[in-house]
C-alpha cells in the first residue's frame, strides 16, 4: 500500500550511512530532554541493527525520505526505525505508513517502542496502540493485527 505522494522500496546494505544520520537527527531532541544524546551511539546503535531485509524505504516524490522496519518475531510483528525527515513530519505521511503497515495480514500483534515524551506517541496512540509499560526512557506499545 502506499499513496501517490508516498511509496516504499526495498533497502539496500548501501543506504545504512544515511539511515544512521537520520536517526541520529530524528531522535536528538527527544534523546537530549533524556539526558540521553550521544552522537557516536545513535549511529553505532543503528548500525549493529540494521538488518536490509526487515527494512523499507519510505520514498517521497520519488526521494528517499525516511525508513521503517518491520522485524518478525514468534509471537510480535516489531515496528523498528520508523523516521521521517523532519521537513516532512506533521503532513501525514507517518500515518499512512503505519496504516499500511498495519493493514499487512498476520496474526500476530504489532509492537514498538518509543523514546517517553515523543511526539510520535501521539501518532501510535491515534492508531491503535496500547501501552504494554515503561520506564524513564522507553514505553513499550502494542496493536492487535488485523485479521484477514
Amino acid at each position: 500500500m502506499a499513496s501517490a505522494f508516498w511509496t516504499f522500496r526495498p533497502a539496500r546494505a548501501s543506504d545504512a550511512k544515511w539511515m544512521a544520520e537520520l536517526r541520529a537527527v530524528v531522535l536528538r531532541p527527544d534523546l537530549e530532554r533524556l539526558g540521553r544524546f550521544d552522537p557516536h551511539r545513535v549511529r553505532t546503535r543503528f548500525l549493529a541493527a540494521y538488518v536490509p531485509a526487515d527494512t523499507r524505504v519510505i520514498q517521497v516524490a520519488n526521494q528517499d525520505a525516511g525508513l521503517v522496519a518491520l522485524r518478525e518475531e514468534p509471537d510480535a510483528r516489531w515496528i523498528e526505525h520508523f523516521f521521517l525527515r523532519p521537513s516532512l513530519q506533521g503532513q501525514g505521511i507517518g500515518s499512512e505508513v503505519l496504516r499500511a503497515l498495519l493493514s499487512e495480514p498476520g496474526t500476530t500483534p504489532f509492537r514498538l517502542n518509543v523514546l517517553q515524551g515523543s511526539p510520535a506517541r501521539r501518532l501510535y496512540d491515534r492508531h491503535g496502540f496500547v501501552t504494554d509499560s515503561e520506564d524513564d526512557v522507553d514505553v513499550w506499545m502494542t496493536a492487535p493485527a488485523l485479521r484477514p
